[in-house]
């Protein structure tokens, strides 16, 4: 039961995602009185469109890397002295930590890389 909820949540924060790039209408006129709305926005290029779902799974991502410090902060604090506990606290935010280092890196070279396919 907890590995479908975990799965749902995750196919409705990526529905999300796509919502976030394709929200934009531009207009595009194509020369006739007629005009077609681009359901793409300002999007023109491929690239363009790969760095804007690529920013939004890596803003869903670093919100779930908030969520493991107030998970393992919050572990840590209701150990009450058992030291177990204690560990597992401290192991969430230095997993959770490396994992933000990641996800920066990560958006960093993809802001990198787009930029450079401009």
């Amino acid at each position: 039961m907890k590995r479908f909820i975990i799965f749902v949540l995750l196919l409705i924060s990526f529905g999300f995602c796509f919502n976030v790039a394709l929200a934009d209408n531009a207009t595009i006129n194509t020369g006739s009185s007629e005009t077609l709305t681009n359901p793409l926005g300002d999007i023109n290029t491929p690239q363009a469109f790969i760095g804007k779902v690529i920013n939004s799974i890596l803003g869903v991502v670093g919100s779930l890397a908030l969520l493991m410090f107030v998970y393992g902060g919050l572990i840590w604090m209701t150990s009450s002295g058992n030291q177990e506990k204690v560990k597992k606290g401290r192991d969430t935010l230095m997993w959770a930590a490396i994992g933000l280092v990641i996800i920066f890196s990560a958006y960093g070279l993809t802001r990198f890389i787009i930029g450079v396919a401009k």
